[in-house]
């Protein structure tokens, strides 16, 4: 970025990732019940932690597209969208690890 479009993307980018630090609060207590609940998770507790992780995909996606016409007021429309690709790559790679790392839940 040219210094006049750092100066006014940066502190956008400043509120964007705050803002996805909140919703992806409730993602990381999601997992974290999860991970508390594996053993002795129930039918009903398994559907609601599904849903709130659903919730949060959802709520990441009205995000991004609060930020689109935003982003776009400081940065011509390629580099939105690198920032918005590189955006999602990044979630993708960490969504993976997460991935990685929890087991999957099995019927007894």
């Amino acid at each position: 970025l040219g210094d006049k479009e750092g100066e006014r993307f940066w502190p956008i980018y400043d509120r964007y990732t705050a803002d996805l630090v909140r919703i992806n609060d409730a993602k990381y207590g999601a997992i974290k019940e999860y991970v508390e609940d594996y053993d002795t998770m129930s039918e009903d507790r398994a559907t609601a932690l599904t849903k709130q992780i659903i919730g949060v995909d959802e709520a990441v996606a009205q995000l991004r597209e609060k930020y689109v016409p935003v982003v776009n007021g400081v940065l011509d429309g390629k580099k939105t969208a690198i920032f918005f690709q590189l955006d999602r790559r990044l979630v993708m790679l960490i969504d993976i690890q997460l991935a990685t790392q929890l087991p999957m839940i099995q019927e007894r």
